[in-house]
């Protein structure tokens, strides 16, 4: 039956992507790659993947969609149709896809318990994370500790995407001036007004539970960051740009991120500092196991900040265009 049903999301997956290549008006392009995001998400949940899950969920269908929304009121309502068909281009996905369809029959089957995955590093970190981390969630302790080199590159990338973002855009987050053009948000839309003012804090403390529990369930900095982000974004859209920032001013979006990276490189040190090697959290505590889960609860709630920051710098940078 889960085959059937997965069978069917990629199915739509496929419709969908041919829809958004096709589709001329930006608007709809915009709205079908927020169903795209849903269903991919519903893949992910099909394949246990639960973490990737909340992030597409969050990330892909909600902030993208948003961002997507307000670069949208910055530019035509239409693409503009291309004159000439580019045969290099056609040949290069053509050639892209072939590949990719080639590889797939190397693929060992879902779930073969022969895979080379599955004989290689996963047996040992479903052993020895009940060792080393006492901790129930593999993924966390994979991502935030044995992998912890490479999630502190994800950190920074954030950081530099956020970055990135407001020098192409030319401001500063929403900090360029008053804003002169009043923005009520959606507050005179009775039914938007009323559902969102309801979901609002219950998606705030959900981010939270995700943050602070990503160690016993699904969830962790990445995950609990994007889905505090869609909520506050969902605050700007209903009380307007103003209050926003009122609320949660853009040079605190942008400390957030700072602040965040910080604390993932300060643990690294802390670390160096009481004689161990960088991010090796067993030096927190005279406990092993207590230091290495004081120190993935510290770098994950600096993954969370940097994240939530970085989302709603880029959104705001947006948002401020237009004024």
């Amino acid at each position: 039956m889960i085959t059937v049903f997965g069978i069917f999301l990629l199915s739509l997956l496929v419709i969908t992507a041919l829809a958004i290549v096709q589709t001329r008006n930006l608007f709809v392009a915009v709205m079908l790659a927020a169903i795209f995001s849903l269903l991919m998400a519903a893949n992910f949940f099909i394949l246990d993947a639960a973490d990737v899950a909340l992030t597409e969920a969050a990330v892909g269908a909600g902030v993208t969609t948003v961002i997507l929304l307000s670069a949208l009121a910055l530019t035509a309502e239409r693409e503009k149709r291309s004159g000439s068909i580019r045969w290099i281009s056609v040949a290069v996905v053509a050639v892209t896809v072939l590949i990719l369809i080639y590889a797939t029959f190397d693929k060992p089957a879902l779930g073969d318990p022969d895979a080379p995955v599955h004989q290689h590093v996963a047996p040992w970190y479903l052993e020895k994370t009940p060792v080393f981390m006492d901790i129930p969630n593999v993924v966390t302790a994979v991502l935030a500790s044995f992998r912890g080199y490479d999630t502190l590159g994800e950190v920074f990338v954030v950081f530099v995407a956020m970055v990135g973002v407001l020098f192409v855009l030319g401001g500063d987050g929403g900090r360029s001036g008053p804003i002169t053009t009043p923005d009520p948000g959606l507050r005179h839309h009775l039914i938007p007004k009323v559902v969102g003012r309801l979901l609002l804090p219950f998606i705030i403390l959900f981010g939270l539970y995700v943050q602070f529990h990503g160690e016993y369930g699904p969830g962790g900095g990445f995950q609990a960051g994007a889905i505090i982000a869609t909520g506050l974004i969902l605050h700007a859209l209903l009380e307007g740009e103003q209050a926003a920032l009122r609320s949660v001013p853009a040079g605190a979006m942008q400390a957030l991120v700072v602040a965040g990276a910080s604390l993932y490189g300060g643990v690294g040190v802390a670390c160096m500092l009481l004689g161990g090697s960088f991010l090796d959290y067993s030096v927190l505590h005279p406990d092993p196991v207590t230091g290495r889960q004081i120190g993935i609860i510290a770098i994950e709630l600096g993954v969370g900040m940097a994240v939530c920051g970085a989302l709603l710098s880029i959104f705001h940078a947006f948002a401020a265009r237009e004024h």
